[in-house]
């Protein structure tokens, strides 16, 4: 069967592909990065960056001088690091407070390497001494760049001068992000074991990971727990509690805790906690209920410091909910002030949910025309659609625009072409966009691994019988030197089933 010669084919060719990968890639690290930060600067010198940029002027706030010189760096594969250098050989002064402000700012917009990269180059550079605060965020900063067993390897070196109940609940709140049960309980167990529990900090930690393994009883027993010690619960040991009573259709229970946390002043309710429970009870299925607890999160988002992102949510939450009138309403008030990327995303997204293609499209144009850095996760929910929809010319088009105004193409753009590509029997297209969505993609260990998808091409093509397209998709890649040993590994065992 021609198939079967393919896959012994297939099998030495993903070899060399594999070695020609490796070799490639570790000749691309060992280069400097073609562009360096201050080209980047200079690049984009009079844009707005994509993440936004907050004001200053307020103590809390980073220095403005050089936070702006870091801001428009918003490549991952850039180093700032020469940023910091060119600042200091000016002659210009850097402080403590200064960078740690710099680096929150950083996290705060999910700009972890660049935080990560502060923080080492103040103590390695710098030699400022760091604070146990500065520890626990240099392990979480490592686990979000570098992943778990690189953030568990830094936990073991730190000196013992700094280890603490703040360093252990930073990775114990690890472990619950990783769902490793087994390991956080070890953890809240050696937090017992110091009688530094005072708070319903690690408790909560616990609760959400249950949560997410879908663990009710015992969040039951620790819920209990917490009564025995006498620390009563906030609103975060609630929420968990919510969604779960939410996703066990438990409605007896999610209006008992609701009560409780409504009635009961030390829960400290606010918007986002009024947020989670209306989407809690919307998950039961119980919309008039949640519109009221939106309305509340709404008037009090409203007058709140911050209140662009809480809305911002609301405004999705209505859109679940079906009120194509409120999803206007709150944009209405959302564009009172000033309109980022992710606000635009989120919009077209939300009008996509209603059914409001036309809508989408206006929103759309209106951010093209609102001088924002491109960023093309703003249209990926509008290329989605066309390519349902069969509209592959429209999607094309966003395409070549975006590209023109100095956009870069994620993997999710490419992706979504490939499949609309191939399933319009347009393989040479599909297998171009496959190409580019390979090289686009980034490995990111805190994600999950979404090149997985580029086995989809694979599924198109044999389910039109494309054999000979299966193969010109491996000789491309190979010759694109984006094949990685573990994609090979997964077309092989493809190819080989379908021999079965």
């Amino acid at each position: 069967m021609k198939i079967a010669r393919l896959t012994l084919r297939t099998q030495g060719v993903c070899q060399n592909a594999s070695n020609n990968f490796c070799s490639s890639l570790s000749t691309k690290l060992s280069k400097p990065p073609s562009k360096t930060a201050s080209s980047v600067i200079t690049e984009r010198k009079n844009k707005n960056s994509s993440h936004g940029s907050p004001t200053f002027g307020n103590k809390s706030e980073p220095d403005p001088s050089l936070y702006r010189r870091i801001s428009p760096v918003g490549d991952p594969d850039i180093s700032i690091v020469p940023v910091l250098d060119q600042w200091v050989s000016e002659g210009r002064k850097v402080d403590k407070d200064s960078l740690d402000k710099i680096i929150k700012s950083l996290m705060k917009f999910r700009r972890f390497k660049h935080a990560l990269e502060i923080s080492e180059w103040m103590t390695d550079k710098r030699y400022i001494p760091p604070t146990k605060g500065d520890i626990r965020d240099r392990l979480h900063l490592i686990y979000k760049v570098h992943g778990l067993e690189k953030a568990e390897e830094f936990y073991n070196n730190i000196s013992q001068v700094f280890k603490g109940f703040i360093i252990d609940i930073c990775l114990l709140n690890i472990y619950s992000l990783e769902k490793l049960d087994y390991k956080a309980e070890a953890m809240m167990q050696k937090l017992r074991d110091t009688g530094h529990i005072m708070t319903p900090l690690a408790f909560n930690n616990l609760l959400n990971l249950y949560y997410n393994v879908g663990n009710w009883e015992k969040m039951e027993a620790l819920t209990k727990e917490m009564e025995k010690n006498g620390l009563f619960p906030d609103k975060y040991s609630f929420t968990p509690r919510l969604r779960a009573y939410a996703a066990n259709g438990n409605i007896e229970g999610l209006n008992k805790i609701m009560e409780i946390m409504e009635t009961d002043p030390r829960v400290g309710m606010d918007s986002n906690t009024y947020l989670i429970a209306a989407n809690a009870f919307l998950k039961a299925g119980l919309v008039e209920k949640s519109l009221k607890l939106l309305k509340k999160a709404e008037k009090i988002a409203i007058t709140s410091k911050g209140r662009y992102k809480t809305l911002d949510a609301v405004l999705r939450t209505y859109a679940k909910l079906g009120k194509k009138g409120e999803v206007d309403r709150i944009w209405k008030i959302l564009k009172e002030d000033k309109i980022y990327n992710v606000g635009y995303r989120n919009m077209i997204s939300s009008l996509l949910k209603l059914d409001d293609d036309k809508g989408a499209e206006r929103v759309f144009k209106e951010w093209e025309t609102s001088g924002l850095s491109y960023d093309f996760r703003v249209p990926e929910d509008l290329i989605d659609v066309y390519v349902k929809n069969g509209e592959l010319g429209k999607a094309e088009a966003v395409l070549s625009s975006g590209i023109e105004k100095g956009g870069v193409p994620n993997f999710h753009t490419w992706h979504c072409l490939m499949i609309g590509y191939i399933e319009d029997d347009q393989v040479v297209k599909g297998i171009e966009a496959l190409k580019n969505a390979a090289l686009s993609f980034r490995f990111l260990p805190y994600e999950e691994p979404v090149k997985d998808k580029l086995m989809t091409v694979l599924e198109c093509l044999e389910r039109k019988h494309n054999v000979e397209g299966i193969e010109g998709v491996l000789k491309s890649l190979v010759a694109e030197g984006v094949f990685s040993s573990t994609v090979c590994g997964r077309l092989v065992e493809f190819i080989a089933n379908k021999t079965s």
